[in-house]
């Protein structure tokens, strides 16, 4: 018998959040103790200058969920009846405002300071785009009530009931987590 959290059987693993939690984070060091094949999505998505080819991204993203065994990270809500079709683990990390709010503002002021070239190719983070209405930091505040609601509906329905759904709700929970989490034997 397999225990919700035995690596065993976790073979497609996607790591949800609000941005800034540490979703990018946890899918490396997963991918890494894991042995699994390492999937972001935000890396699929863009193109130069913030652009995207949905069509594009959608057959790169078909292609990548074809693979045996992964872990993914991104919410991509609008490509469910691929990514969470795909999975068999979904782990949330339901953190509260207080722990990636800074996250997320400290990452931004960073990659704003170090010019940090990002997905698909020169993309990267301005003080004038994080000060607009483009802002990773206003989007992070809009989309977390919205997934706090969203994400346990959609944990709910008939189709991701093949799910194995992980929730941690603090970077402790995290740690304690990933020390469970040993390679399997193949």
């Amino acid at each position: 018998m397999h225990s919700d959290r035995d690596a065993t059987v976790m073979k497609r693993i996607i790591v949800v959040g609000t941005s800034g939690s540490g979703k990018t984070t946890l899918a490396n060091t997963l991918a890494e103790k894991l042995g699994l094949e390492r999937i972001e999505l935000d890396a699929l998505f863009w193109e130069e200058n913030w652009s995207a080819d949905r069509a594009r991204f959608e057959k790169d993203l078909r292609q990548a969920c074809a693979g045996e065994r992964w872990v993914m990270d991104g919410n991509y809500t609008s490509w469910l009846h691929i990514t969470w079709a795909s999975a068999d683990t979904i782990i949330w990390l339901k953190y509260d405002l207080s722990v990636f709010l800074p996250r997320l503002t400290s990452r931004t002021i960073k990659r704003i300071v170090t010019k940090e070239a990002l997905w698909g190719g020169p993309n990267r983070e301005t003080l004038q785009k994080a000060l607009s209405r483009d802002s990773i930091i206003l989007w992070a505040l809009k989309t977390y009530r919205r997934q706090r609601r969203q994400f346990p509906r959609l944990f709910a329905e008939p189709e991701h009931a093949h799910l194995r759904v992980i929730e941690l709700e603090s970077p402790e929970a995290c740690a304690q987590f990933l020390q469970q989490i040993k390679k399997p034997s193949r």
